[in-house]
């Protein structure tokens, strides 16, 4: 069973994923999902840039005292999508597409949006 403050964390994690996502279709993505979940993990959000599927990690911090929410997405972090991301492409029957790993750091109602965050997502992985 979940406690309040969970439900309320994924609540507010869900919109500014939303958020987030409103975004990227204002700069001309089609958003295919949000919240894949498998084995290895969850993917925020997966779009559709151009050519190129994005994998993109939302990360939001209310003030700066724990630091920047770009900081959290740290190598376990990337590990973890990587690995989730080959999941939705085996899923999909998706090799060869080009992807890439974008993140969104929300401090505020300020978004940082970073394309191709990480290495991992080139050329179908």
């Amino acid at each position: 069973m979940q406690s309040r403050e969970e439900k309320n964390r994924r609540r507010k994690g869900a919109d500014y994923e939303k958020a987030v996502g409103y975004y990227l279709e204002q700069c001309g993505y089609e958003i295919l999902q949000y919240n894949y979940r498998c084995r290895a993990g969850e993917i925020d959000i997966v779009a559709k840039d151009g050519p190129y599927l994005v994998f993109c990690e939302v990360k939001y911090r209310s003030g700066a005292g724990k630091g920047s929410p770009l900081e959290a997405v740290d190598g376990r972090k990337q590990s973890r999508l990587y690995r989730s991301a080959v999941y939705y492409l085996a899923e999909h029957g998706l090799d060869g597409v080009p992807c890439r790993f974008d993140v969104a750091g929300i401090e505020g109602t300020d978004i940082t949006y970073i394309k191709d965050a990480f290495a991992g997502g080139k050329a179908g992985m």
